[in-house]
């Protein structure tokens, strides 16, 4: 009986064979590392070596020769890793390495001259004459850069080589648009403040205050409501239910104009006999030109003025700075507007023409003022001016007092001031009507006379004879048709009864065989409309048995 031999286990560290207490006790000491109740073991360099990780891994090759614990052989190597370029390896784009030869080297492309490359990698235009044979506009060489060996990300960076002035240059460039934005709105809020356009300035801040709310609209952290990540607040921009909606104020068609997008209704929606019933809401133009709106475009206008003077004042850095300095400034400029108004008035009088009332109170009313009766009907004052058509109305040429086609007869169009029917005639007023009923003819012309006895003009008798003309060409016209049509049924009637008498011979054929002869469907004939000849050949040839003549038609 063979016995069977077990070997002791090998050391991993000197290959020797391991007795069974010592693998038992490498075992027990394996498993207290695990359980954290022995120190792990330390590589070469200090540093602690996992318990947990498995034997294939921590396990070195014979061929490193090494005599103690480590993981070395899992790590990197320093002399099989590749060299990659830094972040601030990039490569240089369009620049050359110095100024350009005067004279042709040897060696160097024959197209440019440059001494980087050849005449095959050359991306000059070719000339038709190389630089080698006449030596003129030699290309500067360009720097020749090794292979930049990048890595996975190096590979992949959008940045490299970008030029952050490049970036400083364009937000200055904008920085400059917005600024002469800024004053060019300024000079024109300041123009419409010295005309007067109150309501054109209001109308503009309005406007900007719109353009604001869409250019930071991709601010807003969720529709409804804006969020402030200073703050950590949120404000809510809707009405509750309790509210009145602005389309609801009224309900007639013609009335302000809605914009469910913005939720805006510039436009007072009310009349203003609605004023005072207990509803507040008269447009959102009258909303925002309540209050302050107006003094601070003033307070900002001002202080863009004073800045650009010299004065060091921001409406939201020094609001109180900014106020003392706007009245001061009002107060010198009264001031100086009443001595100059004094001195004018001095020296050339006048002074009676400025005690006069104003326009409004000269007129009695205004054209603003509109007042409506319950039914919609205007009451007083003026209504809206309904746009006109671009074409000219009630233009008259040639002395006329009508335009053309006023007037018709005979099927004829014409003026009804002279009854002429010539277009862009000139008018001949009543003497033209009577010509029309009867017009003096040539000498040795015969005159026609209608039934009353009077005569005819040369007119009627014309357009007599055209309806004439017609009414014959008309008639033969219908008389070839209907001769035409009784051929063409005589023919298909013909045919008609020719095919019945066909279709009635073969029916009876069909009918006087034996039903076993006969072919399958002979019976079936294919349904379709029939027309009127068909009808009628038909009726012609059908048999009668109930006549008493049928017997001698059929002899």
């Amino acid at each position: 009986m063979a016995s069977t031999k077990t070997e002791a286990p090998k050391d991993d560290k000197n290959d020797k064979k391991m007795s069974r207490m010592d693998w038992k006790k490498q075992k027990e000491l394996e498993e207290a590392r695990k359980a954290g109740t022995a120190p792990p073991e330390v590589d070469e360099s200090g540093r602690d070596i996992n318990p947990h990780i498995p034997q294939y891994i921590k396990s070195v090759p014979w061929y490193l020769g090494e005599d103690r614990p480590t993981l070395k052989h899992q790590r990197p190597q320093a002399e099989k890793q590749k060299k990659f370029a830094g972040l601030d390896d990039v490569y240089i784009r369009g620049k050359t390495a110095g100024k350009a030869a005067t004279k042709f080297r040897k060696g160097a492309c024959e197209n440019c001259g440059a001494m980087t490359h050849k005449k095959k990698d050359c991306l000059e235009r070719p000339r038709r004459i190389g630089a080698k044979f006449t030596g003129e506009d030699i290309k500067p060489d360009e720097i020749l850069q090794p292979d930049l060996k990048f890595d996975y990300d190096g590979k992949r960076d959008r940045w490299a080589g970008y030029d952050v002035e490049q970036h400083t240059k364009i937000y200055e460039e904008y920085a400059q648009i917005d600024e002469a934005k800024r004053h060019l709105k300024a000079a024109q809020l300041e123009e419409d403040l010295a005309e007067g356009k109150t309501e054109a300035v209001k109308e503009k801040l309005a406007n900007d205050d719109d353009e604001d709310e869409e250019k930071y609209a991709e601010e807003m952290y969720m529709p409804g409501q804006k969020f402030d990540s200073k703050l950590r607040t949120t404000i809510r921009n809707l009405r509750i239910r309790e509210d009145t909606a602005k389309y609801l104020y009224n309900l007639d068609l013609n009335s302000a104009y809605y914009d469910p997008k913005t939720r805006s209704m510039r436009a007072n929606p009310l009349s203003n006999n609605d004023k005072g019933k207990g509803i507040n809401f008269y447009g959102d133009n009258w909303v925002r030109s309540q209050g302050d709106v107006s003094d601070m475009a003033r307070s900002q206008l001002f202080a863009w003025q004073a800045y650009e003077r010299g004065a060091d004042v921001h409406l939201e850095a020094d609001p109180t700075k900014l106020a003392l300095l706007s009245k001061e400034f009002k107060v010198k400029k009264e001031e100086h507007e009443k001595g100059q108004k004094e001195s004018i008035v001095e020296k050339y009088g006048g002074e009676e023409h400025l005690n006069a009332p104003p326009k409004e109170l000269l007129l009695a009313q205004t054209e603003e003022y509109v007042e409506y009766s319950r039914t919609g009907k205007i009451v007083k004052g003026q209504e809206k001016a309904v746009s006109k058509s671009k074409y000219e109305e009630d233009v008259f040429i040639n002395n006329h007092t009508s335009v053309w086609g006023s007037y018709w007869h005979d099927f004829q169009w014409g003026y009804a001031c002279c009854h002429s029917f010539v277009k862009m005639s000139y008018c001949t007023g009543e003497a033209g009507k009577e010509a029309n009923k009867g017009s003096v003819f040539p000498s040795g012309m015969t005159k026609s006379r209608d039934e009353d006895g009077e005569q005819k003009s040369l007119t009627q008798i014309h357009r007599e004879k055209l309806l004439e003309d017609k009414k014959k060409k008309k008639s033969k016209e219908v008389e070839n048709i209907d001769e035409d049509d009784e051929v063409e049924k005589k023919r298909k009637l013909k045919k008609a009864l020719q095919e019945e008498e066909e279709r009635s011979k073969k029916m009876e054929e069909l009918l006087n065989k034996d039903e076993r002869k006969r072919p399958y469907n002979s019976l079936r004939t294919d349904f379709k409309e029939p027309t009127e000849e068909e009808m009628e050949a038909y009726r012609m040839k059908r048999k009668r048995p109930e006549d008493p003549m049928s017997q001698f038609l059929s002899s």
